[in-house]
């Protein structure tokens, strides 16, 4: 069961760690360097933050609701929930700014690709905080467990 807990917490909170880096290092620093810069490099660093995140995403949940089902603590439940919804949130209220950001045609200098960019920022701010929460339940069922 310990096994479990740790592969748990250590999922989650990575997926929270990382989606907290790309808010308050990553994107701000890619903003910085202005607009046309900023929206080249996002596609190969969503690529690989993607395929990271939604790796971590799947096994902090996967976790999350074996150890729900096993502890009959529904605490876990939650936790795991909260960690999953991030995945429709990305899929349904994120993909369209990133297909948008990605698109060939895009001119990566223009007013409208700096406000998705911000829009952006502000989106994956949601599954930060939401991934935030979900690892403090993880490690509080942890601690207290």
């Amino acid at each position: 069961m310990i096994i479990l807990e740790l592969a748990a917490i250590l999922s989650c909170t990575f997926f929270a760690g990382a989606a907290i880096y790309i808010n308050i290092v990553e994107h701000p620093a890619r903003l910085e360097c202005g607009t046309e810069l900023a929206a080249s490099v996002f596609g190969p660093s969503y690529r690989r933050a993607a395929r990271l995140q939604a790796t971590l995403a799947i096994m902090a949940t996967f976790f999350g609701a074996i150890l729900a089902v096993t502890s009959n603590n529904p605490l876990w439940y939650f936790g795991a929930a909260l960690i999953f919804s991030v995945v429709p949130f990305t899929f349904i209220v994120i993909m369209p700014t990133n297909l948008k950001l990605l698109a060939p045609t895009r001119d990566r200098s223009a007013e409208e690709t700096e406000a998705l960019l911000n829009k952006w920022g502000a989106l994956h701010a949601v599954r930060s905080l939401v991934s935030c929460i979900a690892a403090v339940i993880y490690v509080y069922i942890g601690l207290m467990g």
